[in-house]
């Protein structure tokens, strides 16, 4: 099948030069040899960064004190049970999602880096990139184990 030697395009008239396939402008076909069924797509390959993603487990969360507000970082192996403010002493049971328990974000360890990474509530399943590696990850919050 010879390429397209140059010219003036069959549908439009416009001048084409030599070895295209559609015109320029009316996107006609310059080759009558050609039909557009004959082209096959390739399927379709997942990238590899897309199935790099790694779990980053919660290690613990940021909370707000109920009596005095201020922020407190507790472990995970401390929810559901009774905890005590380190600034005023109050103790309240650590259950997060009630309305005395208000969460701030949580911190996990990066898989990557091993940095400490401190995330809202929000990215929590979200696939994101550590802020000191760009490594791919997803934190995950998981219940703690009894």
């Amino acid at each position: 099948m010879p390429a397209w030697p140059g010219g003036p395009c069959p549908e439009c008239g416009d001048q084409m030069p030599a070895r295209l396939i559609r015109c320029a402008t009316c996107r006609a076909l310059l080759n009558s040899e050609l039909v557009p069924r004959e082209i096959e797509y390739p399927d379709f390959v997942p990238l590899r960064e897309v199935l790099a993603v790694v779990d980053a487990p919660v290690k613990g969360d940021f909370i707000k004190c109920p009596q005095c507000t201020r922020e407190l970082r507790i472990s995970l192996r401390f929810r559901g049970k009774k905890v005590s403010c380190r600034h005023c002493s109050h103790a309240f049971r650590l259950q997060i999602g009630t309305p005395e328990v208000t969460r701030l974000g949580v911190y996990a360890p990066c898989p990557h880096c091993k940095q400490e990474l401190r995330a809202s509530e929000r990215y929590i399943s979200m696939n994101v990139s550590c802020k000191f590696c760009n490594g791919a990850i997803r934190i995950v919050d998981q219940p703690p184990s009894v």
